[in-house]
């Protein structure tokens, strides 16, 4: 008898129950519909978008500090470290400059601003203050001195991403010079707290798609779909230099590491659609830390690079920045010369450094770079209030995926990237390392597991795993499984298998690759 074929209901039920993607993407649609038809409620929708943001970035914080240490202890080398960040710093400032370079040229041959002829005197700045809450932009010496922490509790209160790094450096390092003999129990215990810290992730995503209907009603019910008709010359032009762009971190990719960025966006699909519904990089942070991780990026470099980038490889924003900069320069009438307009790069070549994390920090470096210049009047920035919110999808997807490339083009280049694991993880192979079990939500029976849905702890050199087995482990050598990870074998099973590899007893747990 031929197996029967479930019904399309059935299918389609199916699909929305395992599938994190189809449940954002019905969300989104939802939250259009009822932007549209029901502003006034739909403006009240904002806490869901809020409180799931609030939820990510309590675990943001602590994860960037156990990946990061543990990403130390287990290359065994701060040297290697060292390089990692300094590499990655270079890489941010080329990617960095070069969206820069890309938005004047888009914004000089195509003018969106171009016969507007606004009077400044006309705009109501005040908007703007409203926007930035009367702040500023810190300057190079303030965001410098900012970044060193005061506290070591104040740095996860505050979830300053470059103080917690700065500390989960000085404690990887001092676990490198005290060894596993004089702290054996420590460096268990963080791997422990990271797993806990994953798990609380996979929890949280589960509000995902409550989260993309609130904040994409709230969008459309504030903003409408009119400002798209006002806007549309300016708006085209971000998305299609922002698609010249990401054309180029492709490039980048193919050429650095051999592994296609196209393969990468559909492996995390689900994080960057969640990021366009929520306006917002820091909530997907967490998974797409995990995901980078599966796909063979080593610990120390995920956990340095891709919080780094959060703060200094804003490839959208500054792709925004430097068109905005130029549109409002145009819609009242100033045409810059060659000369301001490399001002402009250099100005924002620093102001960009110091935005994450602030409010309105794009209308904060417009303001700053049209005071440098004196030739445009800091009010005509109110100019971009109306499209400044529409223009976050341009900004989230471009910044996720330039740090993204960044994280895998630094591993390769130190050495620091498991190719073969990356090709078949990006092909849509189900790579598990011994040992791993999958968290995602609870199967139920004739469902089939989520795609992207099992976890990994990155590749890690034979020589730390073992070394790593040896401290958690002394009482004796751990099981086959055990063996495997201390060897640092990834071991492939086919999608949709069944529960995870064991790893034996749970004080062997240490013993598994990093």
């Amino acid at each position: 008898m031929p197996p029967s074929v479930p019904s399309l209901p059935r299918r389609v039920a199916r699909i929305l129950r395992t599938s994190l993607f189809a449940q954002v993407a019905c969300a989104l649609v939802l939250g259009i519909v009822v932007g549209k038809l029901w502003p006034d409620v739909a403006t009240d929708l904002q806490p869901l978008g809020d409180g799931f943001t609030r939820l990510i970035k309590t675990i943001i914080s602590p994860l960037v500090f156990c990946v990061v240490v543990v990403g130390i202890a287990r290359a065994g080398d701060l040297k290697a470290f060292g390089r990692i960040g300094l590499k990655a710093l270079i890489w941010f400032e080329v990617a960095s400059t070069l969206a820069l370079v890309i938005g004047l040229l888009a914004a000089n041959i195509v003018q969106p601003g171009s016969g507007m002829n606004v009077d400044p005197s006309t705009l109501d700045t005040s908007a703007v203050d409203a926007k930035t809450g009367g702040g500023s932009l810190p300057s190079t010496t303030e965001f410098v001195v900012n970044a060193l922490p005061t506290s070591f509790v104040g740095a996860f209160a505050e979830n300053s991403l470059l103080q917690v790094l700065i500390l989960a450096c000085l404690v990887g390092a001092a676990l490198l010079h005290l060894g596993h003999t004089k702290v054996p129990k420590v460096l268990p215990a963080v791997e422990q707290a990271q797993e806990i810290i994953f798990a609380i992730v996979g929890f949280v995503m589960r509000l995902a798609p409550i989260a993309v209907f609130g904040a994409m009603a709230v969008l459309i019910g504030n903003y409408g779909l009119g400002v798209i008709e006002t806007y549309g010359k300016l708006i085209a032009l971000c998305y299609v230099a922002a698609a010249l762009f990401v054309t180029l971190l492709a490039v980048a990719l193919r050429l650095v590491t051999g592994l296609s960025l196209w393969k990468f966006l559909r492996y995390i699909r689900e994080e960057m659609l969640l990021a366009l519904g929520t306006a917002s990089t820091e909530s997907v942070m967490p998974r797409v830390m995990q995901k980078l991780r599966r796909a063979g990026a080593r610990d120390d470099a995920v956990g340095l690079v891709l919080p780094t980038g959060y703060s200094f490889n804003l490839d959208g924003a500054s792709l925004y920045l430097s068109i905005g900069t130029l549109f409002i320069a145009q819609a009242v009438g100033v045409d810059l010369t060659l000369g301001q307009q490399i001002t402009v790069v250099l100005v924002l070549m620093l102001t960009s450094k110091g935005m994450a994390g602030i409010p309105g920090s794009a209308f904060l470096a417009l303001s700053a770079t049209a005071s440098s210049l004196g030739a445009i009047p800091a009010g005509a920035v109110a100019l971009l209030l109306g499209v400044d919110r529409i223009m976050d999808s341009m900004r989230v997807v471009t910044n996720l995926l330039g740090n993204c490339v960044a994280v895998f083009a630094v591993s390769r280049w130190e050495g620091a990237l498991d190719l073969e694991r990356a090709r078949k993880v990006l092909d849509g192979e189900t790579v598990a390392m011994a040992g791993e079990e999958w968290d995602g939500p609870a199967k139920s029976e004739g469902s089939e597991r989520p795609e992207g849905s099992e976890r990994s702890e990155g590749p890690a050199s034979a020589a730390s795993a073992a070394s790593a087995a040896s401290a958690a482990s002394p009482a004796g050598p751990a099981g086959p499984a055990g063996s495997e990870a201390a060897a640092g074998v990834p071991v492939v099973v086919s999608a949709g298998s069944g529960a995870g590899l064991g790893s034996g007893p749970a004080e062997e747990t240490a013993a598994e690759t990093g």
